[in-house]
């Protein structure tokens, strides 16, 4: 007799519920992020897809090429898991396991991403010829690691992730995510420029548009990086949808990945807030 009473309290409850336009809350999706560039599938957390999204958009402005970008994410994934974390082997620390006793900066830089990813990139550029070095063997050179060999085992999804977050796989980087806060403009903006400097933009209220100029290829390149960057970091600024070049992905339907959208332009990357 009082299940069936407390059943029937629930029935009247829900249909309270209904009547009031309160939708019961939807279960909730795992949140993750994944590069597939022909056989390779990439999966990384929302944490490792912001620092890779970084690494590559920071190669970029630098003018550095694709293969800086894999050595930082092979680096990073066997420092730290691409976490950015405030401790390791003695003073080691943040994503590249930089030491601030060897010189890398203070223990406040070194914890900021933007700067700890430019220092490593610093150190690379030094290194003669490591477009063509080995990735393990690159990375090795800079951090001088006491385990040489532990780069290469990350080579393969480190390639993958460079390869669609730099742009030159399109459509290859996508997020599955639950619906995520509310997002600004101000903010979506403030995070590409300090990414990829200030390149033009034309923002309303929940609307960002980056215009691309330059040659079809460039264009798609940049345009898939800026693209695949905004969906990476679709959690932590509330961006509810980024369109390109006959492309849609969308937060409410990320489950799905990027799906056809014939009103998306090829010089116009978009990007909506929640």
């Amino acid at each position: 007799m009082r299940l069936r009473t407390a059943l029937a309290l629930a029935i009247v409850v829900a249909g309270v519920l209904v009547a009031l336009g309160v939708r019961q809350s939807e279960p909730r999706r795992s949140e993750y992020c994944v590069a597939r560039v022909g056989s390779v599938v990439a999966q990384v957390d929302l944490e490792q897809a912001r620092w890779s999204a970084l690494m590559s958009a920071l190669a970029q402005r630098r003018g550095m090429p694709p293969r800086a970008t894999s050595i930082a994410i092979a680096t990073a994934f066997q420092e730290s898991k691409i976490h950015n974390i405030d401790h390791g082997d003695r003073d080691s620390i943040g994503l590249f396991q930089q030491r601030p006793s060897q010189g890398w900066g203070t223990v406040e830089q070194i914890m900021d991403p933007h700067y700890s990813i430019d220092a490593f990139y610093d150190a690379l550029a030094q290194l003669d010829g490591y477009e063509g070095m080995a990735i393990n063997d690159a990375a090795q050179a800079v951090q001088r690691s006491g385990f040489p060999e532990a780069y290469g085992q990350h080579e393969e999804d480190a390639r993958a992730l460079a390869s669609a977050l730099r742009g030159y796989s399109p459509a290859a980087f996508t997020c599955q995510l639950n619906p995520a806060a509310s997002g600004n403009t101000t903010a979506v903006t403030d995070e590409v420029f300090g990414a990829f400097g200030e390149i033009a933009v034309d923002a309303t209220a929940d609307v960002i548009r980056f215009p691309l100029t330059g040659a079809d290829d460039d264009v798609s390149a940049r345009g898939w990086g800026l693209a695949h960057f905004l969906v990476a970091n679709a959690a932590n600024l509330g961006v509810s949808s980024v369109s390109f070049d006959g492309q849609q992905w969308t937060s409410a339907e990320s489950d799905q990945g990027w799906q056809v959208d014939e009103s998306a332009r090829g010089d116009v990357v978009a990007a909506s807030v929640n």
